[in-house]
C-alpha cells in the first residue's frame, strides 16, 4: 500500500505554516522555480498540490497539463496577501464540468 503525499508551492511567507503541519513545501520566487517544483512534484507520489493563486496565474499551461491526469489534484489557495479569486473560479469550472450546470453562483454571481 502506497502513501500519498501533499505538497504546497508558493512564496515562502504564504506556505511556511504548511511546513509546521508536515506538508512538503516548495518556496519559489520565480516562474522558473515554480515550474521546476511542479516537475519535481509530478515525479513523486503526490496526490494533492496546493499552489498559491499568485504563483499559479503565471504558470497556467503547466498546471493545465497536470490537471489532465488523475493525480495529482491541483488546489489553488490564496497567499498571505489575500485571494485573487482564481481558486473559487477553478472550483466553479470543475463543478460545471462534473454536473453540467453552474450550481454555485448561477447567473447572478458570474
Amino acid at each position: 500500500m502506497s502513501m500519498y503525499k501533499v505538497a504546497v508551492v508558493g512564496d515562502k511567507d504564504s506556505i511556511l505554516g504548511f511546513k509546521a503541519l508536515g506538508v512538503t513545501t516548495f518556496p519559489v520566487t520565480s516562474n522558473e522555480e515554480a515550474v521546476g517544483a511542479l516537475n519535481k512534484i509530478a515525479k513523486d507520489n503526490v496526490a494533492v498540490i496546493c499552489i498559491t493563486e499568485a504563483v499559479a496565474k503565471d504558470i497556467q499551461p503547466q498546471i493545465a497539463a497536470l490537471q489532465k491526469k488523475q493525480l495529482p489534484a491541483i488546489v489553488l489557495i490564496p497567499n498571505n496577501q489575500g485571494t485573487l479569486g482564481l481558486g473559487m473560479l477553478q472550483i466553479k469550472k470543475n463543478a460545471e464540468k462534473a454536473i453540467g450546470a453552474d450550481i454555485l453562483f448561477g447567473k447572478e454571481g458570474s
